[in-house]
Order: structure tokens, then C-alpha cells, then sequence
């Protein structure tokens, strides 16, 4: 089993530019909750729901205008298309982070996310083949 038939293909991403108002608007509008971070196609970061509600918990009036660039994640968990669900999922739970960003030849392919391992594990237990997941 290869995380690429699990991840989320197509990801929705962002650039270190856009306000963190911005991000949190896709991820509301899309119903996810990680963003990879790309500039000219070339991972840099990530942010997550978490990163943003945290941000916007403090009491600082200057978090509306803070860009994505400041409260990113550049420290990303990448794997390759064909690691295997168990390599992924032990490296979640080792580091203890909610996704892993999809990389091929240095391209975001994809982002393989708890989300997408409950599904594999659904799909495992009932004996089922993989459907692709594409991010619409």
C-alpha cells in the first residue's frame, strides 16, 4: 500500500504572502486543514489549522495582518509517492504531526493527511480497494 493511493492529490496551496485572514478562508472554504506553502512551485512551508487558531488566540491586534510566511511550519514532513502507508503513518506518529507533504522530483504531488490514513485503514479493515482522493 503506497501513500500515493491515499493522499490527497492537488492539494490546495498558498504563497508566504498571503494573510493568515486568507488562509484561513481556504481552509474554511475547502474544509481542510493543512496548507502547503509553495513559491514559484517549490515547497516551503506549511500551515496548519492549529498554527492559525493558536495564532488567533492571542491578544495581539497585529495577527490580522500577519502573513502566512510568519506563522508557517518550515520544518515539513516530505515523503516520496511510493513510501508505503506504514512508513507514513510511523513517521506521523513519531513526530507526532497530522500530515505529510508529497513530493516527486521536488513537486508537490500531493498531501497525505489523519484524514486520508483513516480512510486506508476503513478501506484495509473492509478489504476494499483504494479510490483516489482528489481535493476539489
Amino acid at each position: 500500500m503506497k501513500v500515493s493511493e491515499y493522499m490527497t492529490r492537488f492539494p490546495h496551496t498558498l504563497g508566504p504572502e498571503h494573510s493568515l485572514i486568507a488562509a484561513h478562508r481556504l481552509m474554511q472554504r475547502h474544509g481542510v486543514r493543512h496548507l502547503p506553502v509553495l513559491q514559484e512551485g517549490k515547497l516551503l512551508g506549511i500551515v496548519s489549522q492549529r498554527d492559525l487558531y493558536f495564532l488567533e488566540s492571542l491578544t495581539d491586534s497585529r495577527v490580522g495582518e500577519m502573513q502566512v510566511s510568519e506563522a508557517m511550519a518550515s520544518d515539513v514532513s516530505v515523503v516520496p509517492p511510493d513510501a508505503t502507508i506504514f512508513e507514513v503513518a510511523h513517521r506521523m506518529t513519531s513526530e507526532r504531526i497530522g500530515s505529510v507533504v508529497v513530493v516527486d522530483h521536488e513537486k508537490v504531488v500531493g498531501i497525505f493527511t489523519t484524514i486520508d490514513a483513516l480512510r486506508a485503514l476503513m478501506e484495509l479493515a473492509e478489504g476494499s480497494q483504494p479510490v483516489v482522493h482528489a481535493s476539489v
